[in-house]
């Protein structure tokens, strides 16, 4: 039965992270429509908080089931303005750079989580962590290309990757230390209340408010995706992109994850959830036709064995249990 329920976990944790792997791809798909981060995102988080709503309205609860207090509702909401900036950040960056090297910038997150927890517990990482960092580095290089002669990569697809990946760093720090005591679907929906504060008033900004600021539409011309400049936004994201961005972005993830991680426990969940990187790379060479050179498959390999050295200890102790 144990195993059974191992095996579960897996294939669930499997499905959340591929899920969320295929979304730099369909926001590709997108923008080549004409649609901005602006509305990408909007559509995304809104309708995401909607469908989590509805999960949560309707789903069965126990008797046993605490009651979310003023102060957890505070802090949720706190911790998901990191999601909404997660999802500008990384939307921004798919704008200008491949979705396959978003990607490997985002999963930068896993040191950054490590600098984070050192930080937080005032305890210097092991000699395990601090290899794997260096592993996950040289992966990076490896697996963005950086060394061709050829490539070129907008640094501002760089810094944005990097920066979602400080927030998805934020966001992972933040989400399994605050009010852990309450059910996934009520922690998801007020998370997803602070992500949705943050992306609309990304959108108040860029398509709304600067309209009548100089300054601020060069600003926007500059920094976004949107090269016609600023217009009034399209509703039709809702419908024709929106669904589906936040059925595989805000929806799915989090629900198989959280069904998930219970059974496979830490150790084996973070290193299933890793597939989040090949699974994003492989719909972005079919669908999208980005190059993918062996070179960069070496990196990424590199990134994943980094993750699961990190882990090594946490799957020998669930061995041993």
């Amino acid at each position: 039965m144990k195993e059974q329920n191992t095996a579960k976990g897996v294939l669930l944790v499997a499905l959340g992270a591929s899920s969320f792997g295929m979304l730099a791809s369909f926001v590709k798909l997108a923008y080549a429509q004409g649609y901005t981060t602006a509305e990408v995102t909007l559509s995304q988080v809104l309708l995401g908080l909607i469908c989590v709503t509805l999960i949560n309205t309707l789903r069965k609860k126990t008797t046993e089931e605490t009651k979310a207090t003023s102060k957890d509702i505070r802090q949720l909401i706190l911790a998901g303005t990191s999601m909404g900036f997660t999802s500008v950040l990384y939307y921004m960056a798919v704008s200008y750079i491949n979705a396959s090297i978003a990607v490997v910038l985002l999963m930068q997150s896993v040191w950054i989580g490590i600098v984070l927890d050192s930080i937080a517990t005032k305890t210097f990482p092991t000699r395990l962590k601090i290899a794997s960092v260096l592993i996950i580095l040289t992966g990076t290089v490896l697996a963005t290309n950086i060394l061709a002669s050829e490539i070129q990569l907008d640094i501002r697809g760089v810094i944005f990757g990097f920066l979602a990946a400080c927030s998805f760093a934020t966001t992972l720090f933040a989400s399994g230390r605050i009010a852990n005591h309450l059910a996934a679907p009520k922690r998801s929906m007020f998370m997803l209340c602070g992500a949705a504060i943050i992306v609309s008033i990304f959108v108040l900004i860029t398509q709304i408010g600067p309209n009548n600021s100089e300054a601020m539409m060069q600003f926007y011309q500059q920094f976004s995706d949107n090269t016609s400049g600023i217009r009034n936004f399209d509703w039709s994201i809702f419908y024709s992109w929106g669904l589906v961005l936040a059925l595989f972005g805000t929806v799915l993830p989090p629900i198989f994850l959280n069904m998930g991680f219970p059974l496979t426990g830490v150790g084996l969940g973070s290193i299933v959830s890793s597939l989040e990187l090949p699974a994003s790379v492989t719909v972005a060479f079919f669908v999208l036709n980005e190059k993918v050179i062996l070179l960069q498959w070496v990196g990424i390999l590199m990134i994943l064995s980094a993750i699961v050295l990190m882990n090594s200890n946490l799957l020998f102790k669930k061995k041993e249990a």
